[in-house]
């Protein structure tokens, strides 16, 4: 058996899914290296290494910062997203999106601004603003 001592990255179980039920208030910081799904509301930073789908009925108020998006709710905050940001037609932002991929269906909203951003540009923002000590799936 051979050991080269390397850390192993984490392997994620494309089952495993983070879920905030409809009528579930979380309040604080959410830090997962699995995907999210969002269906009650948020008041925090929401950071995933994978996908946040936030369901018609969420709401978020704070930070979010992901891989990949699924929007249909509401936040009240800034996205930062290191690939694609889907937002779809029901969905209010309410903040700056700073992102490297954008998709908009007819009807969604955006109130602020929104930037273009490399990958590492992201990495920077991840690496500076939010707690990454997600612990390691088995």
């Amino acid at each position: 058996m051979i050991n080269n001592n390397k850390p192993s990255a984490p392997v994620v179980d494309a089952n495993i899914v983070s879920h905030i039920s409809s009528g579930t208030i979380v309040k604080g910081e959410i830090s997962s290296v699995a995907d999210i799904r969002v269906d009650g509301a948020v008041q925090g930073k929401v950071f995933s290494k994978g996908r946040v789908v936030v369901g018609e009925e969420a709401c978020l108020t704070g930070t979010l910062a992901c891989n990949n998006v699924d929007f249909w709710g509401k936040i009240e905050g800034d996205v930062y997203v290191k690939d694609t940001f889907s937002l779809k037609g029901t969905a209010a932002v309410n903040g700056n999106i700073h992102v490297r991929r954008l998709q908009v269906e007819m009807g969604a909203q955006i109130n602020g601004t929104c930037s273009m951003i490399t990958e590492e540009d992201y990495d920077t923002f991840v690496k500076d603003v939010i707690t990454t000590d997600a612990p390691e799936i088995d």
